[in-house]
């Protein structure tokens, strides 16, 4: 059974790091609701939850994908280019430890997890301004013992690699072409691509068979059903407004 570790939602939330996105008011009790629908689709899809640490203080707590970075024989430990986010990484390795062997990115490298995208036995990882050159260097340190190639790929215009595309299985990449050239992934044998009118589309989380997609963006969701894609959507517009979306939410073990 796969099993996913979610944090929940701070209070402070409305002070999250943005990048891309002008800042406006957050519903933080709605955004609760939202986070709390996450879940049960997470449970309902198969996954046991585990809750991790709750951290007021950290107003990004609940984004956990860019704490860490997963495979099924090692967990690596990020350090969050962000560094108002650099809190958040110790009570993940705690919760992780006792689940996989760890290993640790450490200074100078910055590496955040929305920035790293599995496709096969590769990762490709966004040159963004949260994961660096280090970054990448030292996630490929780590992964590279369990027979994993780990490779930089250009991006702009967006937060993380995975704003701009996301893998579904089995052979699936969903992308957003103004952000990322999908012909630098390798490893899925067909691409579909975001409606224009709805450039955040790309990301999505598939889980037993079934991916969940934003209810904000229709018009993707229905390009990926035409293509034969089981999809389920979503409300989480208003952590959309943290520049958030559906992968940052949860770290999958499974």
């Amino acid at each position: 059974m796969p099993q996913a570790f979610v944090r929940a939602v701070s209070t402070q939330l409305a002070r999250c790091e943005l990048s891309f996105l002008e800042r406006e008011p957050i519903d933080v009790e709605r955004a609760r609701a939202q986070h709390a629908a996450y879940v049960s689709a997470l449970t309902e899809l198969g996954c046991r939850i585990e809750w991790l640490e709750a951290l007021e203080a950290n107003a990004d707590g609940v984004f956990v994908e860019d704490t860490a970075v997963l495979a099924p024989e090692v967990a690596v430990i990020t350090r969050p280019g962000a560094a108002s986010r650099r809190g958040e990484v110790e009570s993940v390795a705690r919760a992780l430890a006792a689940r996989l062997p760890l290993a640790q990115v450490r200074a100078p490298a910055t590496l955040e997890g929305g920035d790293v995208l599995k496709v096969g036995r590769a990762f490709y990882v966004g040159a963004s301004a949260r994961s660096n050159a280090a970054g990448v260097a030292q996630l490929g340190a780590a992964l590279a013992p369990f027979g994993y190639t780990v490779e930089s790929v250009p991006l702009h215009g967006c937060l993380h690699l995975k704003s701009a595309v996301t893998f579904i299985p089995p052979e699936t990449l969903l992308v957003n072409p103004d952000w990322i050239d999908a012909a630098r992934l390798r490893g899925a044998q067909q691409v579909v691509t975001v409606a224009p009118e709805e450039p955040y589309g790309a990301n999505t989380l598939s889980l037993g068979g079934v991916t969940l997609v934003s209810a904000a963006y229709p018009r993707t969701r229905a390009r990926l059903e035409a293509e034969g894609i089981t999809t389920r959507t979503l409300e989480v517009g208003e952590l959309h407004k943290a520049e958030a979306a559906l992968t940052c939410l949860s770290l999958i073990i499974g």
